[in-house]
């Protein structure tokens, strides 16, 4: 198992170690939603999965910026409006504060959320630069098309080196080839549009990462995320008309994608008409549930949804829970921190829980294997740590909880008081620093009677010349 962190690269095709462009900082860009609907399963599919990434990364001491645009003009957007016979902003509004919610149900925090309609500024000065250097051009209606053919290495993302596999999903006439695609839409009658060098319209979808992201995370980031779905052709016209407007290349230097999530054997797709939104989704699990079953999946890997699933999810989830509250309680109740030789050997084996934590996630971000780490962890404190009443070793198992918390997120209303308990050596260090005042003071029966009591609980002082040091045993 690595040693050093290991992510696998959708542009190389292979397990890279992991170097940021600047050391010690991470930036990250993720797509987020079009908010023309609310938010389903297949979209905290991804959110959870980047999630999980940022707060890994934090843990490991990386200064993490993290960012996820919020898509809010598009003619997915454009039609509901028109369907519902309503103004588009009253549809963005609605679906973006489902959205926020989820997030926040979810526990999933993001830096900035850049929106489309806030940076038209920005977009402009973007697509002139492509025009200025022959990468993009102005159609007669005046729409504006990226020139695919410019682009040296376009499919170099997808794989795809073939034109006949570039289509675009549209066909529009005034178009040089029929896989290029647009950076600005002309304005058609009864659609939103802001003036621009070359008449009324819209951005396209593909222009607004490729802004977004160089705006708040500079000309070159680390980590660009989404789905797989994302890859061809939305990733892969970022990078080609990004590249060719910076002049630099990587633009990203590791591209990350999660598997699909799918239902019943087929992609989960508002498309498809096969989605399980989030809102039902919470009327029938706990948000902590959603996020455990979602978070401990490989991100990579393709996950199936069912309900039988998620209830499986929510044993797992309530058997952390209850590990958690009893060793709590011991905490509470217990002060004994002698170990026998039986519980050396736990203490060990709780040593090499975290080992293989740390090991899986190191691979990859492997929160499969990660996380059967902290359900040994919880059977660990069923079967040797609880039945013991052991204060140390329900320290030990609780703060390995909490570290592993720290990326999996779903057990933070159980350990919210673990601090006050699980501060153990502050606690000595505090007694052994008041024992140390008495013995200069000469106070040796209060500080005998100290030293005695901390031995009769597991906790050998040594005294020094100029100071006291401690350990358990």
């Amino acid at each position: 198992m690595p040693i050093v962190l290991q992510v696998y690269n959708t542009l190389s095709r292979k397990i890279e170690p992991f170097e940021p462009v600047n050391s010690g900082k991470v930036l990250m860009y993720v797509c987020g939603p079009t908010v023309y609907d609310y938010s389903h399963m297949g979209h905290a599919r991804t959110y959870v999965a980047f999630d999980v990434i940022r707060r890994y990364l934090r843990l490991m001491g990386y200064d993490v910026l993290y960012v996820q645009n919020i898509t809010d003009i598009d003619d997915k957007i454009i039609s509901k409006a028109r369907n519902e016979g309503v103004d588009w902003r009253e549809i963005v509004d609605k679906y973006t504060k489902d959205y926020l919610d989820a997030l926040d149900k979810l526990n999933i925090k993001v830096d900035i959320h850049p929106r489309v309609s806030e940076h038209i500024n920005e977009i402009i000065g973007f697509i002139q630069i492509l025009i200025d250097k022959g990468f993009a051009y102005v159609a007669p209606s005046g729409s504006v098309y990226f020139n695919v053919d410019m682009f040296e290495d376009y499919g170099k993302l997808s794989g795809y080196k073939e034109k006949s596999l570039w289509d675009q999903g549209e066909y529009v006439e005034e178009k040089r080839h029929p896989y290029d695609f647009a950076l600005w839409k002309a304005a058609k009658p009864g659609e939103p549009w802001w003036e621009s060098p070359w008449g009324r319209g819209r951005p396209g979808w593909h222009i607004e990462c490729s802004v977004m992201s160089t705006k708040y995370l500079g000309k070159q980031f680390d980590i660009h995320g989404g789905g797989t779905d994302l890859i061809f052709p939305h990733h892969e016209n970022e990078i080609a008309q990004s590249e060719a407007a910076l002049g630099l290349k990587p633009w990203v230097k590791y591209w990350l994608h999660t598997g699909m999530l799918t239902i019943k054997g087929e992609k989960m797709s508002k498309s498809l008409r096969n989605i399980f939104t989030l809102r039902e989704a919470f009327k029938k699990w706990k948000p902590e549930v959603i996020r455990l079953w979602l978070a401990k999946a490989h991100y990579r890997k393709i996950l199936s949804f069912s309900e039988e699933s998620l209830y499986e999810a929510e044993k797992l989830y309530n058997k952390l829970a209850n590990a958690v509250n009893m060793l709590k309680k011991i905490i509470k109740e217990n002060i004994s921190f002698k170990l026998d030789e039986d519980q050396i050997k736990t203490l060990r084996e709780l040593s090499n829980v975290r080992k293989e934590f740390y090991n899986a996630m190191n691979d990859d971000f492997n929160t499969s294997l990660a996380f059967s780490q902290m359900v040994r962890l919880s059977t660990i404190a069923f079967k040797e740590i609880i039945p013991s009443e052991n204060y140390t070793l329900a320290v030990k198992a609780l703060q390995l909880f909490e570290e592993f918390n720290k990326i999996f997120g779903v057990l933070d209303s159980h350990l919210h008081e673990v601090g006050i308990f699980a501060n153990i050596k502050e606690l000595v260090d505090l007694i052994v620093e008041v024992r140390s005042i008495l013995r200069k003071e000469k106070r040796y029966e209060l500080t005998d009677y100290i030293r005695d009591k901390l031995n009769s609980l597991g906790i050998k002082l040594y005294d020094e010349k100029e100071k006291t040091t401690w350990r358990f045993y």
